[in-house]
């Protein structure tokens, strides 16, 4: 019996049979068990932990103070860097769309591009409009505006819907102020500036390839018309009166924090240290102060200025911040299990395997987190398991901003591939837009999948060039 501990606890191949057997249970109780993700996480973090031989104190801590363990130190190290920044953008989010920006922006688009054009219209929409809201609550917002675009343009609605649900999938994955791109920089130590610039240039090819050129072609060769059921959202949407913000605004609220985030990047490269103006930008650019301006902006220009009471205001945001909870404590338990990964070897062992076997650390990344997304069908728990899982081959590795930005969009392309029946999201673009399972297999999933695969190409692309 000790003999097989020293090999579990300190031997390269037993430290890996750890660390496969740990993920095989935390897949397990995620898929069969059906047990909450962030449970699940605690519950195999304690596991390969005490399993690992780490000491209780180090785990846990002691009865007086936990300050300085593993358990309160991995939820709070990562909560610390994400939860502002990510609560700050739901806000933002809220307020466009309570305000009317986001239907605003979209008949402006399907205004200026005709008929013809509706289905890059639709897509432009979800790309601006994804930037700072979540996958979910765009497609609530702009769903009816997709009915009314398939029944003017009497074709499959799928030509319609795909581009909107595609872009809005590339912004979640690749781009913050969302979770999963925010927590990849959080655990590798990438500046979101960086992030920004690097998912944008994965991102928009990615984008174009599996949201403009697949439906055009997949839409004409499957024809679904728009459901019954839901032409009454869209003659609400068609009557609809209310007093909306400008176009300028919108754009505005949209992009001040992007804006602000890659002006400080931009500063740290080109500006002397310590000059006045490297520290205005370093300051102002900060991903918390920058997305504060920007909600500060959207509170007058969207609600005070347009008749919003403070009252309102309040009951708005506190509304949007209610569905971060689970997220955040995903989040937490993922920081924990990196933790615990990091401090029994594994990610050294991992790492001398990975130089042995020759696979670069971008697609260890990518074929990790495809595995995981597969698997259990949360995006959000892949990349927090995979970034766990590289941090320690990252960290002190010599690797610069732009490569590491590279390795966060790997993860996060892989964590989109192949959607299926396990994804939630996979249910809502059913439901919304009335496709059956069949036909979801046949355009979303290959629609996901061609997402993740052109982004990762597009990474691996860009990580020979900035080498």
């Amino acid at each position: 019996m000790d003999a097989f501990l020293n090999w579990l606890q300190h031997d390269t191949a037993g430290l890996l049979t750890l660390c496969a057997v740990g993920i095989f249970v935390l897949l397990l109780m995620i898929i069969r068990l059906r047990i909450e993700p962030f449970i699940a996480l605690i519950i195999t973090g304690l596991l390969i932990a005490l399993a690992a031989g780490l000491p209780v104190d180090e785990i846990v801590g002691s009865a007086q103070s936990s300050s300085d363990s593993l358990l309160e130190g991995g939820f709070g190290s990562i909560l610390g860097h994400i939860t502002a920044i990510v609560g700050l953008g739901t806000i933002l989010g809220s307020l466009l769309e309570a305000s009317g920006g986001a239907q605003l922006l979209t008949r402006k688009l399907l205004t200026a591009f005709g008929e013809k054009r509706a289905p890059l219209a639709m897509g432009l929409a979800g790309l601006v409009f994804g930037i700072p809201v979540f996958f979910d609550i765009g497609i609530f917002v702009l769903a009816p505006l997709v009915y009314v675009a398939a029944r003017q343009g009497g074709r499959s609605i799928l030509l319609y819907c795909l581009p909107l649900v595609g872009a809005l999938s590339m912004t979640h994955a690749f781009l913050p102020p969302h979770p999963g791109p925010v927590v990849a920089a959080g655990l590798l130590g990438v500046d979101l500036g960086w992030l920004i610039l690097m998912g944008f240039a994965c991102g928009i090819p990615a984008f174009v390839v599996s949201s403009l050129i697949f439906p055009a072609w997949i839409g004409k060769r499957i024809h679904l018309p728009v459901p019954e059921e839901m032409l009454a959202a869209s003659e609400t949407v068609d009557g609809e009166d209310r007093r909306e913000p400008s176009l300028g605004v919108v754009a505005f609220i949209i992009g001040l924090p992007l804006v602000l985030i890659l002006g400080a990047t931009f500063g740290s490269i080109t500006l002397p240290e310590g000059s006045t103006l490297l520290n205005v930008l370093t300051f102002i650019g900060n991903p918390t102060v920058a997305l504060t301006i920007a909600v500060l902006f959207a509170f007058w220009l969207l609600g005070i200025r347009r008749g919003m009471t403070g009252a309102e205001l309040s009951t708005l945001t506190g509304t949007a911040l209610k569905p971060l909870g689970m997220i955040l404590l995903v989040v937490g338990a993922g920081g924990f299990f990196g933790k615990v990964l990091s401090a029994t070897g594994v990610g050294d062992a991992l790492a001398g395997s990975l130089q042995a076997g020759g696979l670069p650390i971008l697609v260890s990344g990518y074929v990790i987190s495809s595995g995981l997304r597969i698997a259990q069908g949360s995006a959000t728990v892949a990349i927090v398991t995979t970034g766990g899982i590289l941090a320690p081959l990252v960290s002190g590795a010599g690797y610069s901003q732009a490569q590491l930005a590279l390795v966060a969009v790997a993860i996060a392309a892989g964590s989109i591939i192949a959607s299926h029946v396990n994804d939630g999201g996979f249910w809502i673009i059913s439901r919304y837009f009335g496709i059956p399972v069949k036909e979801m297999l046949k355009t979303w999933t290959v629609l996901e999948t061609l997402l993740s695969l052109t982004g990762f190409g597009m990474a691996a692309l860009l990580s020979v060039l900035v080498a």
